[in-house]
């Protein structure tokens, strides 16, 4: 069966002054439509929602996530089904329950999203300021230095695509101790951490609030700002935060690590759960 997510490619490698052509794989970037039906006082409406340019594969999950980590849905139980559009397989069409209104007041900006920027297009700052239900909830969080520090290991044996192509992000969910959970990955960093958390929305496994969650690339104020709707408390990113989310973390009780390697890590806040023994 066909990966959609990869495609192969004629290319011509230049080296040392020669020229070769050799095939070569890189990752597919398509967009999606993600359409949204629900009840209204005058009968049902079909609306379009986003388009995201994703990486195809757990699409389901990714409208999902989605739709919850923009506060438009408050939790699974709103959906009735989420289907492919029969006419277009780079569409999803997620279902409402009867009398479920969606809080689209909370999604005022034009939702044409590229892979690199989730929050491109937003209206205003607090447009993206959406409020999770999972701010109360407690944790009681303590992970070695030595968890940490192996994460990037264990990632390797998981992320296949990124070993295919090295052009795609990943985000991934651990417990407490280290155990992998959970991996998706997508051309769209933001696109990836939707998908782990749609996945979780629709086992009604949220809050994710005793999880890791790893970060191929750079901690954005979007990625911090869709953990805290998911109730995570601790964030390790490869990569370096911007200021917007290291503000976020901080406000919201979450661990943030900056810089992750096989022996040194930043800790920009809650560093009260790492056990440096």
């Amino acid at each position: 069966m066909k990966d959609r997510r990869i495609e192969h490619i004629t290319i011509h490698k230049i080296s040392s002054g020669e020229i070769n052509e050799m095939e070569d794989k890189v990752a597919v970037e398509e967009p999606l439509q993600i359409e949204l039906e629900y009840s209204t006082a005058s009968g049902r409406m079909l609306k379009n929602i986003a388009v995201t340019m994703r990486t195809p594969g757990n699409d389901e999950e990714l409208a999902a996530g989605f739709l919850f980590t923009e506060g438009i849905i408050k939790n699974a139980a709103a959906i009735s089904e989420i289907k492919r559009s029969h006419a277009d397989e780079n569409t999803v069409q997620v279902i409402l329950k009867e009398n479920i209104i969606p809080a689209l007041g909370n999604a005022a900006r034009n939702f044409y999203t590229t892979s690199s920027c989730g929050v491109c297009g937003k209206a205003s700052i607090d447009a993206i300021n959406t409020v999770s239900a999972f701010t109360a909830e407690k944790d009681s969080i303590n992970i070695n230095t030595a968890i940490l520090y192996n994460l990037q290991d264990k990632i390797k044996e998981q992320q296949q695509v990124f070993e295919d192509t090295g052009g795609i992000h990943a985000s991934a969910l651990f417990d407490t101790s280290g155990k992998f959970m959970l991996l998706r990955e997508d051309v769209g960093r933001h696109n990836a951490l939707d998908k782990i958390i749609g996945a979780a929305l629709l086992k009604n496994e949220l809050p994710l609030n005793n999880c890791l969650l790893f970060l191929s690339g750079r901690a954005s104020f979007e990625l911090v700002q869709k953990a805290v709707m998911a109730g995570i408390k601790v964030i390790a990113a490869v990569g370096a935060p911007s200021s917007l989310a290291v503000e976020m973390a901080k406000e919201n009780d979450i661990t943030l690590i900056g810089f992750l390697k096989s022996n040194r890590f930043n800790t920009y806040s809650g560093k009260d759960r790492i056990n440096l023994k």
